[in-house]
């Protein structure tokens, strides 16, 4: 896969060379590469930024840096390849005003084999650079959640990380990524590890039993109780095809009833 990111604090990625995703751009797994949009700025000062038509505080980003920072992406974008439905880059820009990113949109884009990230600043990109980059790209305006940011760099660094570690070969144990939370529509079960007992908290038995069917089923009816407890909107109006009777149980006894297949929390 190919990661190009776009900011004028290219600095500020330098975390990309750290840990998983570090090490995945040293295999060449990931190839990622970082351009800072004040080197296409048209003035000896480098000013990306100006003031915003109409008034308003704040300041908005100039389109032509950035359209020549997205142009110089192009140039050394991989080839189409046979049968690709669309064949342009993806291009995520972090806003607000975006679709709201979560671990089935991680998945969508671990399948693309070019991500372009622009990251912005100050009160955002002159709109007319997503409306000329339409035609080049396949633009997405993307959210970590209803807050705002100083810039789309953190945002970036997130998914670059939520994206990259699905890419096969990243995590050393594919296996992990299907037992963590959200890849199924819950939160991850609790994880324990040595000693058995610490500090007048023990681990619960059943994980010592070595019984791996008693050990899975308990860990699916703490994914459903954690659920239940810190996201009970994941399993409202959840299918309960998958669920076993004592999954229902479970699901009953944290304030849930199931109702024409699907599982409803109680008033």
């Amino acid at each position: 896969m190919r990661i190009d990111v776009l900011s004028i604090f290219p600095e500020y990625l330098a975390a990309l060379d750290l840990s998983l995703i570090g090490k995945a751009r040293q295999k060449g797994l990931l190839h990622i590469g970082v351009r800072d949009v004040r080197d296409f700025a048209l003035d000896r000062h480098r000013t990306v930024d100006d003031t915003p038509y109409g008034g308003g505080a704040g300041m908005v980003m100039k389109p032509e840096p950035w359209a020549q920072a997205l142009e110089s992406v192009l140039e050394g974008a991989p080839e189409a390849q046979a049968g690709e439905a669309d064949p342009r880059p993806v291009l995520i820009v972090p806003s607000p005003a975006g679709r709201v990113f979560d671990q089935a949109f991680a998945y969508e884009l671990a399948e693309e084999p070019h991500l372009v990230f622009a990251c912005g600043r100050y009160e955002g990109i002159d709109e007319r650079v997503l409306d000329w980059a339409q035609e080049r790209f396949r633009v997405m305006p993307v959210s970590l959640g209803d807050y705002v940011l100083n810039g789309g760099e953190v945002a970036v660094l997130a998914m670059v990380e939520a994206v990259g570690r699905l890419v096969p070969g990243v995590v050393g144990n594919p296996l992990s990524l299907v037992e963590e939370s959200h890849s199924d529509g819950l939160l991850e079960y609790p994880v324990y590890t040595k000693p058995a007992e610490w500090r007048g908290h023990a681990v619960p038995e059943v994980l010592l039993s070595g019984n791996h069917a008693a050990i899975a089923e308990h860990r699916r009816h703490e994914q459903l109780r954690r659920t239940a407890e810190r996201r009970p909107e994941l399993l409202d109006g959840r299918s309960t095809a998958d669920l076993s009777r004592s999954d229902l149980e479970v699901a009953e006894s944290a304030g849930f009833a199931e109702a024409d297949g699907v599982l409803t929390r109680r008033a």
